[in-house]
């Protein structure tokens, strides 16, 4: 593979990269602050895209998306993640569950949800983890869901169910085999967020910021058997079929997040004078250039390396599971860097940096924690060399 952007895709990339600098970026300081202005806002930049052909890029074409391929998209994906908004602004938000849907769902829930979904009518939301459990674990999740003739009913706590109060439906794992293998005990349905028993209990504050985040409870939560997704006992199928990828995706929205953060340093330490000299002059502060490069850069490669795998049909278990670690702790590097480099004012909201650094911390937690990564990873790799074989990188 090169390791340079395919000349296909530059054209697109840089129109959304043009999108984000020039229209997206401006607006946050509005879409921040909330209320009517943000939602004109948003409802501008939406329009904007759709009219410039950027509108949900990475959609499969036969549900009305841009239809591009799997790793274009990842390129177009990088740029595209220099804001937390890029998303919503562009139609992505909904990736993972449009995909989801098509695959999965019967024709009665696509004709529901899959259309106002890839055209931005409606939001989706997606309730795995529980707080009375370590869903790093999933297999402990507690929720149930149990058939009752034609309906199923479902019990159980939830949170951090992103985007809940606003979202159209909720896709909850719940337990619906329990004498099944673990790995088989669960399913994922499809409930509507109007419906009786749905109480979002709270919005959940992170790290002194409102999110989007929701706790949710469910109580004899009634929904038709026909809202079940690919069959009784594939939730965790599903779940991996749909975590794999989102997390190539994540990393490359690190990557512009990280881009960013790295030329707000980098302009700071050529313009900020102190001591009758720039701080680019600063060895100290050349080394936060120097270590910045290098971890984006190692990150990068070994973004586009796990997207090249999936690209070509592996699963690339071990790869994914590396760059999820390693993209979240650059991140985090990163824009800690870039807050030294700008003092007092980094941890203002006189830049992005204060709410950047706070949703990078937050990168090492969701979609698994760090140590579940490690751990996975390294158990991968070491049952190669126990069952007599090895790991030669360039090869595995």
């Amino acid at each position: 593979m090169s390791f340079e952007i395919p000349a296909h895709v530059r054209p697109i990339r840089d129109a959304v990269y043009a999108f984000m600098t020039e229209r997206v970026e401006p607006a946050e300081e509005v879409l921040d602050r909330g209320g009517p202005d943000a939602a004109e806002a948003l409802r501008a930049l939406r329009a904007d895209a759709k009219a410039e052909g950027l509108w949900a890029l990475g959609h499969p074409a036969e549900i009305g998306g841009g239809g591009l391929p799997f790793l274009d998209y990842v390129y177009v994906n990088e740029v595209q993640g220099r804001s937390h908004y890029g998303q919503v602004a562009l139609g992505t938000l909904s990736l993972q569950d449009s995909i989801m849907l098509d695959r999965h769902a019967d024709p009665a829930l696509r004709a529901t949800y899959l259309g106002p979904l890839v055209r931005g009518e409606i939001t989706p939301s997606f309730a795995m983890t529980e707080p009375e459990v370590a869903s790093s674990d999933p297999t402990q999740l507690a929720t149930t869901a149990v058939l009752d003739g034609d309906e199923w009913v479902i019990n159980g706590h939830k949170w951090f169910t992103t985007g809940a109060a606003q979202a159209s439906y909720t896709t909850v794992m719940c337990r619906t085999e329990p004498d099944a293998a673990p790995h088989d005990a669960f399913s994922m349905i499809i409930v509507p967020t109007g419906t009786p028993g749905y109480q979002v209990v709270r919005e959940t504050p992170t790290l002194g910021v409102s999110g989007g985040h929701y706790e949710v409870r469910y109580d004899d939560v009634r929904v038709p058997a026909a809202n079940l997704l690919g069959g009784r006992g594939r939730g965790f199928t599903i779940a991996q079929e749909r975590l794999g990828p989102g997390r190539i995706f994540h990393a490359m929205r690190w990557l512009g997040q990280a881009q960013r953060a790295y030329d707000l340093m980098c302009a700071r330490l050529n313009d900020r004078v102190a001591f009758g000299e720039p701080l680019a002059r600063k060895q100290l502060m050349q080394q936060h250039v120097f270590e910045s490069y290098a971890e984006i850069q190692a990150c990068r490669l070994l973004t586009l390396h796990a997207a090249h795998k999936i690209d070509q049909g592996d699963q690339a278990r071990v790869e994914i599971g590396a760059i999820k670690v390693v993209g979240a702790r650059m991140l985090h590097n990163v824009i800690d860097r870039a807050i030294q480099a700008y003092g007092a004012m980094g941890v203002t909201d006189d830049t992005p940096l204060s709410l950047m650094y706070r949703n990078a911390r937050l990168a090492r937690i969701y979609d698994g924690p760090d140590e579940v990564h490690v751990h996975t990873v390294a158990r991968r790799i070491l049952r190669r060399y126990a069952g007599g074989g090895g790991w030669e990188f360039g090869l595995s």
